[in-house]
């Protein structure tokens, strides 16, 4: 029986019995995150003109840093040929933003992503962009694809917003994964089936914010204009680089080592404990492209 179509046909049928069930898509080793003997690459873009003002992208900008990111994630010339190693035309793709009111994922990138699976072919009745309703979401029932968007800030339960923490929506119970400072925040991927759905990781750095006190906590004194996507396969890879980046702002803004309250462990434990990718920066391959001013990394 041809592998393709046996999991095709297999969906639909978990899908309509099991909400949010795994699949696993052909082509994995193209699309999925690598085998953890290998290095994972992440690709660090920065623009400068990607900002119009602190509070509103560049459109333009942000749909030319992601296309430049994953053409050379996935080593394409053409950025269409790229998206065709993500997902294929009967595709149902869930695109999971985060919707946090100062510093959101931000309508750019999720309309950027959208276009790149329009154009792969993927129908528009079978995206769709959501947050905190995911569980109730026809398209993200039924997905094959998961696209995994959203900014990096400090946390005040995790030590930062990341990846791997955006994927807590899944749940129904999203307290039951604060405990030690969120450090089995990985489990989800695997307890929901997550892990091999998700193609792509975006770690939005436009405006991170990099100092928080208490819950909920934002202050433009702790905001930069930072100006960049990291993107990548392996969601850890790609939240620990976005991590290096914030304890070096920390660094430079505060003039001394003034370690994250809580830290934010759980990535690290995403690898050692939860084998879900590589944290070390000898285990990641970085590609930087675009501005370089205070890159930081």
């Amino acid at each position: 029986m041809n592998k393709k179509n046996f999991t095709r046909r297999d969906f639909l049928k978990a899908a309509a019995a099991t909400p949010l069930a795994g699949v696993w898509k052909s082509g994995l080793g193209h699309g999925g995150m690598q085998n953890e003997e290998e290095k994972s690459r992440v690709v660090l873009i920065r623009d400068k003109n990607a900002l119009v003002s602190l509070k509103q992208p560049d459109a333009g900008a942000i749909q030319k840093m992601l296309d430049d990111a994953v053409a050379t994630l996935f080593g394409e010339k053409n950025v269409n040929d790229a998206w065709k190693k993500i997902v294929e035309p009967s595709d149902i793709v869930g695109i999971k933003s985060n919707i946090w009111r100062f510093i959101p994922t931000t309508t750019e990138v999720e309309q950027a992503i959208k276009k790149r699976l329009l154009g792969a072919g993927v129908i528009g009745e079978n995206i769709s962009i959501n947050d905190r309703s995911v569980r109730s979401d026809p398209v993200f029932q039924k997905a094959t694809i998961l696209i995994n968007a959203r900014p990096m800030r400090s946390h005040h339960w995790s030590g930062v917003g990341s990846l791997i923490k955006n994927y807590i929506t899944f749940t129904p119970n999203w307290p039951a994964w604060h405990g030690d400072s969120c450090a089995d925040l990985a489990k989800i991927w695997t307890d929901f089936s997550l892990k091999e759905k998700t193609k792509l990781n975006i770690l939005v750095m436009l405006t991170p914010l990099f100092h928080g006190i208490g819950p909920h906590h934002y202050s433009q004194k702790y905001v930069w204009e930072y100006r960049g996507l990291i993107v990548g396969r392996d969601p850890v890879a790609v939240d620990a680089t976005g991590l290096r980046i914030i304890e070096a702002k920390r660094r430079e803004f505060f003039g001394e080592d003034r370690p994250l309250r809580p830290p934010a462990k759980h990535i690290f434990l995403a690898d050692t404990r939860h084998k879900l990718g590589n944290s070390r920066p000898e285990k990641i391959e970085l590609i930087k492209l675009g501005w370089k001013e205070d890159i930081l990394i």
